[in-house]
């Protein structure tokens, strides 16, 4: 007896810290058809941050967690993978127990804790890279146990391709294109919490307060900009701070610099893109990142961007969506922002460049379609891969062009 049944794609989640990845992932769960997905989540954390969320998706706790999860930021490879074999097999059940379809794993952690259970499983796996391109997992174990490898940007993929790194797939994350903000108000709204002159130029820092993203780099920006410039700066830096040997560095620059300090420190404050709106550059201190989610919000509230030759800076800003500098350079960035606000015509057709290019490439339709296309090549694969006796059948909507292509069981597995 045959029955239709939704493709069960399972998302684990390591730890619970909120980070792009986590609101990426959410633009595209939320535009899923419910009617062709079920949707299931795994948490290490079935009652934190996480899970909060998610809190509209079906969810369970992960059995099989480690006493001691991967650390944040530490590489693994081969050896780590395989540390994960004794659990992967109670994983393994587990993902057979749910009929899960398709393992779909976010961040290196989760990759290394959940690649080989999909493996035993026999489910496909996507392995969705959004880390430097020498990460050693990557580039060493998800050529061997994925099925898809899914990039955010050419740049985070190892330049050594082989095997599955040789299909790999650019797909940028999803943004709502359609965000419009009142730049005027906003910055009327953060000047009058600053104190600071009308005429003042506001720099602006959004994300994390770690090495990578380079905080204190840009403290000296603003510092050198504010030498430099004859009206006055200020800068705010909104986010949250995960390294405390760097939050205590970023304290004493502040202390030792001129009085008041020229960065204020605002905290986490969500929807973040709102405060960009205020600024009047986005400087992008960062090196090695994949591709910044600041960045493009930038592009979308037309909020002129500054950033380093570094990462995948250049491809989000590309062409001449904004002025990029040599990394770990104030001086650099401070005289670039100098310029390029002194140019109010310049501005507008860097950021009206910026917001139409931006407006093309990182929709969500864009996103939807490209990753329910991986999902249904998955599928097909897996099917063709049926060893005779299994019950399984596949049917293929042939769908209008700027629709995804639906796939839908028939039958008992």
């Amino acid at each position: 007896m045959s029955a239709e049944r939704k493709i069960t794609i399972c998302f684990a989640f390591a730890g619970d810290r909120l980070g792009g990845s986590h609101i990426s992932l959410k633009g595209l769960l939320d535009e899923l058809p419910q009617s062709l997905y079920r949707i299931l989540l795994v948490l290490e954390v079935p009652d934190g941050r996480i899970a909060e969320y998610f809190r509209a998706y079906e969810q369970i706790e992960d059995p099989c967690a480690l006493r001691k999860p991967f650390k944040v930021g530490r590489s693994f490879g081969i050896g780590n993978a395989l540390s994960t074999l004794p659990r992967a097999i109670g994983r393994a059940k587990l993902l057979k127990d749910l009929e899960v379809d398709i393992v779909h794993t976010n961040d290196g952690r989760t990759h290394a804790s959940w690649a080989l259970a999909a493996k035993l499983a026999g489910a496909r796996m996507v392995w969705h890279h959004r880390g430097d391109p020498d990460a050693r997992g990557t580039g060493m174990v998800a050529p061997l146990l994925a099925d898809q490898i899914v990039s955010v940007s050419d740049y985070a993929l190892p330049t050594n391709r082989w095997g599955k790194l040789r299909q790999a797939k650019v797909i940028h994350s999803p943004f709502d294109v359609e965000i419009s903000v009142d730049r005027d108000d906003m910055r009327q709204r953060l000047v009058a919490e600053l104190g600071c002159p009308e005429d003042a130029i506001i720099c602006g820092y959004f994300g994390q307060y770690i090495v990578r993203k380079r905080p204190v780099a840009f403290i000296d920006a603003v510092d050198e900009l504010r030498k430099m410039s004859k009206r006055p700066v200020v800068g705010v830096m909104f986010g949250e701070a995960k390294d405390r040997s760097l939050s205590e560095r970023m304290q004493d620059r502040l202390s030792c610099q001129t009085s008041p300090p020229p960065v204020t420190l605002m905290g986490y404050r969500d929807p973040g893109h709102q405060w960009i709106a205020a600024c009047d550059a986005l400087l992008v201190t960062a090196l090695n990142e994949p591709l910044g989610r600041t960045l493009v919000e930038a592009m979308l509230v037309r909020t002129p961007v500054i950033a380093t030759r570094s990462g995948g800076n250049a491809e989000a800003l590309a062409p001449d969506c904004g002025i990029l500098v040599p990394p770990d350079d104030p001086s650099a960035m401070a005289k670039a922002a100098l310029r390029l606000l002194g140019h109010p015509e310049f501005v507008r057709e860097v950021t009206d460049r910026a917001r139409r290019m931006a407006e093309r490439r990182f929709t969500k339709d864009r996103h939807i379609r490209q990753m329910e296309q991986v999902y249904a090549d998955l599928v097909d694969r897996q099917l063709q891969a049926a060893p005779d006796g299994k019950d399984l059948a596949i049917e293929t909507s042939l769908a209008p062009p700027q629709h995804p292509v639906h796939h839908q069981f028939e039958g008992k597995r």
